[in-house]
């Protein structure tokens, strides 16, 4: 809101305004986020009607076009994918525009998903900015700044797009005038925050271009361009003017631009240079119509991203964990409102739940997520305000979606049968421990599942049981949390896009929920331990069996039981010191990671308490800075299932949850956990790029920095590996990650930092995060073979945990319905192969005709206005999990009947392959061919094969998006 009041308001305004002045003038716009405010709250009719007038002449352009311009290293590629379509839908419904380039000036470093996402969205080519210094100077000298990325190994050529990255000028106008000691290209100054100028004078407005100044204007500006000019391959350059909040006095911009731009034209025999207002658009048709062939690079990435050589962006990749924990926890509750909802939709044309406003309700999270993928949102690098306005609105959003779900349950079960009533749903984290109460829980994902889910009691007596009547596995122990309370852990075992419910009852003689029974070890002091004796005990189930050592009471090896093979395995909490002042050196701050030294052990002391019960075990450690401390700073709870027989137990047995507390730290402190195996890793790590690819990470030593610069973002994935075993972790937040030592692997989990850096300081950006993180890793070791079967069911399992809601039974007699209503949601489930995934399975609401010439046509004739929202438009995503030749089986491609697959939700009456973001028709989209010395013709891309009868085959890492009609019941 600030933003907008302060200058992204007046940009668009004043833009708008001076285009309309002179047919030469353009300019590009990114984020729908900020155009969206303007476009609803501030503009005028007639502004309107000029921003159609201008994107039909091609002078105003829309780039990239999602919500944000979103980040590439910490960012989950579903949620790269909802912003993207969330821009998207609003241009395409509004003005029946499809950007087709990209302008990802800004994130720090680049991923090799990006350039994957933006060919499956139809993109010609992509632009990028931010690269490792040493590596943009040496792309620089050789002219390799452009390239043609297979950013994904099993799409490779099919899914390829031109790439240009910026030289070292990157995308703001350089500043420096020879001739003057003012700035200069920057006319209308910085703008200024909370409140614009009240004079409209601005600080720092640059030199104005006079008669005087003009050719020593034009011969800086001419140096520039000829500079570049020998960094690339053609001789089209482009030179970017503006820079971070900038053109909010459009007026003094462009007439200063516009006397510079006729003086250099018109002097161009001169200068050797003629110059025009372009689009990004323009700029490519001009490089690419020159026709070169053009050299491939592989799926390697740009991560992670240093400037110079004590400067490693990698300290973002874990700043602000919290925030980065809630925006994952609101992607996935919007991914389980959004099928709980399409499917309401579908099975209860009938229902008294009012469809636009649940729509609203899902949209509000749907904002919400895709703000907090920007580049200064989910990566923890604004100030504590802004942070607090993304998490307001992550809640806010999530609150929404609670409500909607239990309501959308409660309508369907609202049935006067067997005089049951149903009092309320609750939608808090924990029911009312005083009444009989029900659970709801909701499986998001499209497959079976058997895992355990949590609930809060307060009292150890009690039973399970489920719709009919029948006792559950359940285990019930003293909490972590707090003294009073009891955590419930409930055997759930459901079919896809399905939910059940379960009753929670006192006990009444009969046998109860298994108990977990807690033996407290002794505080180990570890600076007196004796090394040679060892005091080992076994925490085992089906799988795996764990060995800790009462000497220190930390873990000791682990056996994976099939194929007998025993890993040593050591965890331990390390601090790594930074300094915050720089008179004294390299700094760590919300953005860089700069360790003074290797990282110090934090604790001396380790206590150890095991709950052993019939389906679960928890080992909780805590760490203390010493054996008299009264509280700890860590501790780890480490849990190991067992699974009845009758149950298909094969991910959980296969799992050891861990969840961490950490915090709080002291200053100017950054916490790892690193865990030491005797598995030679050659310290070659993997980790993966936001959820959809792998990507290797051999250790690299610099002259400086090395610590920092071989730590990266671990988005969902890492491993480490020897020739037979591999150990995988799998987190429920971004981390940074890294391998420091042989056998190792260390995963930050939380930074406190201040520094006093005046940029940091002006801007409130010192991280200064005294909170206590909760994050939770689950790992998996064994073969590569099998860790190869499990991990990415295992990873999204995780992603996508049930969603649990609360109610309490009412009416005097607490008796159970016999059955939930016949035709409910959970009797006709979606289910897909395990390599592949549902994605996405929504109603988006828009009311664009998926004919391009229909909606052109109807936005032309002004009949785009506001009408009802879409209901009978579902959009569905497919994705396959695995790449080509990953594993023998799980990488086949996929034969899909999307008609017997959705055969739940009714009758499919048609079909439309669309592009990723829904925007194009598959059959019409035709994007770029660039050359290149493995296809050396020019021509375009046409698209996946026709989806014959509703059949359609999905190959290895294809993301294959649908607009889906049923027939009206």
């Amino acid at each position: 809101q600030e933003s907008m009041h302060a200058y992204a308001a007046n940009v668009y305004t004043t833009v708008i305004e001076e285009l309309m002045k002179g047919k030469q003038r353009k300019f590009i716009a990114v984020e729908q986020e900020f155009f969206r405010l303007w476009w609803d709250m501030v503009a005028t009719d007639t502004q309107k009607q000029q921003v159609h007038q201008l994107l039909q002449e091609g002078r105003l352009e829309f780039v990239i076009g999602g919500q944000v311009m979103h980040d590439e290293a910490v960012t989950l590629i579903d949620d790269q994918i909802l912003q993207l379509t969330e821009g998207h839908g609003f241009l395409y419904e509004t003005f029946g525009f499809r950007p087709q380039f990209s302008w990802h000036v800004d994130p720090f470093g680049a991923s090799a998903t990006t350039p994957t996402l933006f060919a499956l969205a139809g993109f010609n080519a992509h632009l990028i900015s931010r690269i490792d210094y040493d590596l943009k100077a040496d792309m620089q000298k050789n002219k390799k700044l452009q390239f043609v990325w297979q950013g994904s190994p099993s799409l490779s050529e099919r899914q390829e797009i031109f790439t240009h990255a910026m030289d070292q000028y990157s995308y703001c106008t350089p500043s420096q005038l020879p001739f003057s000691n003012r700035s200069g290209f920057f006319w209308n100054g910085f703008a200024t925050f909370p409140e614009p100028p009240k004079d409209g004078v601005y600080p720092n407005m640059s030199l104005p271009v006079t008669d005087a100044n003009l050719h020593l204007y034009a011969q800086t500006m001419v140096a520039n361009i000829k500079e570049r000019a020998a960094w690339f391959r053609t001789g089209d350059v482009l030179w970017p003017w503006g820079c971070d909040k900038q053109f909010f006095n459009a007026s003094v911009q462009y007439s200063n631009m516009d006397l510079l731009v006729d003086y250099i034209n018109e002097h161009s025999g001169e200068f050797g240079v003629t110059v025009q207002y372009a689009t990004v658009s323009d700029y490519f048709q001009a490089v690419y119509s020159r026709n070169l062939t053009w050299e491939v690079r592989n799926s390697q990435d740009f991560l992670p991203y240093s400037t110079e050589p004590f400067q490693a962006w990698t300290g973002f990749y874990t700043s602000r964990s919290t925030l980065k924990g809630v925006a994952r926890r609101a992607s996935s509750l919007l991914y389980a409102g959004e099928s709980f909802f399409t499917q309401y939709v579908r099975k209860h044309p009938e229902g008294s739940i009012c469809k636009c406003k649940a729509l609203k309700q899902l949209q509000s999270l749907r904002w919400a997520v895709s703000e907090v993928q920007h580049h200064d949102g989910i990566t923890g690098t604004e100030s504590p305000k802004v942070k607090d306005m993304y998490m307001n609105n992550l809640m806010y959003g999530m609150l929404n979606v609670k409500k909607l779900m239990a309501s959308l349950i409660f309508d369907i079960n609202n049935v006067k049968k067997n005089g049951e009533v149903y009092s309320s749903v609750y939608t808090e984290d924990s029911g009312k421990p005083d009444v009989d109460q029900y659970v709801v829980v909701y499986n998001p994902l499209a497959w079976n599942i058997t895992t355990f889910v949590t609930v809060s009691v307060s009292n150890e007596a009690i039973n399970v049981y489920d719709e009919l009547g029948r006792s559950v596995p359940a285990q019930v122990q003293s909490s972590v949390e707090s003294q009073s309370t009891y955590d419930l852990y409930i055997l759930v075992a459901m079919s896809g896009l399905s939910y059940r419910k379960y009753s929670i009852k006192p006990l009444n003689g009969k046998e109860s929920a298994f108990i977990g029974r807690s033996i407290k070890y002794k505080r180990r002091d570890l600076t007196r331990a004796d090394q040679k004796s060892r005091q080992l005990f076994p925490v085992v189930n089906n799988c795996y069996q764990i060995v800790f050592d009462q000497n220190t009471n930390l873990m000791h090896s682990i056996t994976e039981r099939e194929t007998n093979q025993t890993v040593q395995f050591t965890q331990e909490f390390l601090e790594y010191h930074v300094n915050g002042d720089t008179m004294k050196g390299p700094i760590s701050d919300n953005y860089l990671f700069a360790p003074n030294a290797s990282a110090v052990p934090v604790s001396k002391a380790v206590g150890l308490e095991v709950m052993s019960g019939s389906l679960m075990t928890e080992i909780r450690q805590y760490f203390y800075s010493n054996v008299t401390s009264q509280d700890y700073i860590y501790a780890v709870y480490t849990r190991l299932y067992s699974v009845p027989e009758g149950y298909n137990g094969k991910l959980l047995c296969h799992r050891i949850e861990q969840e961490y507390s950490v915090g709080p730290l002291e200053l100017n402190r950054e916490a790892v956990l690193r865990t030491s195996t005797n598995l030679n890793t050659r310290q070659l790590l993997y980790t993966d790029n936001n959820g959809y690819q792998m990507q290797k990470r051999p250790f690299k030593a610099y002259v400086n920095n090395t610590v920092a610069r071989n730590y990266y973002p671990m988005v969902q994935t890492a491993y480490i590996e020897d020739d037979t075993t591999r150990l995988m972790l799998l987190a429920e937040r971004a981390h940074g990650v890294s391998s420091q030592g042989n056998g190792q692997v260390e995963v930050m989990l939380h930074r406190r930092l201040w520094n006093n850096l005046q940029w940091n300081l002006n801007n409130s950006l010192t991280l200064n995060d005294s909170s206590v993180v909760r994050p939770v890793i689950w790992l998996i070791l064994g073969s590569k073979a099998v860790t190869n079967t499990l991990y990415q069911t295992t990873g999204l399992a995780l992603e996508h945990r049930p969603v649990v809601m609360f109610g309490a039974l009412s009416g005097d007699k607490p008796k159970l319905p016999r059955r939930l209503q016949q035709n409910s949601v959970h009797d006709s489930p979606v289910t897909v192969p395990p390599n592949l995934h549902l994605q996405t399975l929504s109603i988006p609401g828009w009311r664009y005709s998926s004919n391009h010439a229909e909606q052109v046509r109807s936005i032309r004739m002004g009949k785009q206005k506001q009408g009802d929202a879409d209901f009978g438009r579902v959009l569905l995503r497919i994705r396959h999990l695995y790449e080509v030749g990953e594993d023998p089986v799980l990488s086949q491609p996929v034969m899909v009947d999307l008609k017997s697959l959705l055969k739940g939700l009714g009758s499919v009456a048609a079909v439309e392959e669309r592009s990723l973001t829904g925007t194009w028709d598959m059959n019409t989209l035709e994007r770029w061919k660039w050359k290149t010395a493995q296809y050396p013709g020019k021509r375009f891309f046409n698209s996946t094969e026709a989806s014959e009868d509703y059949i359609v085959t999905v190959h290895p890492k294809e993301i294959r998006t649908f607009f889906v009609y049923f027939q009206v019941q």
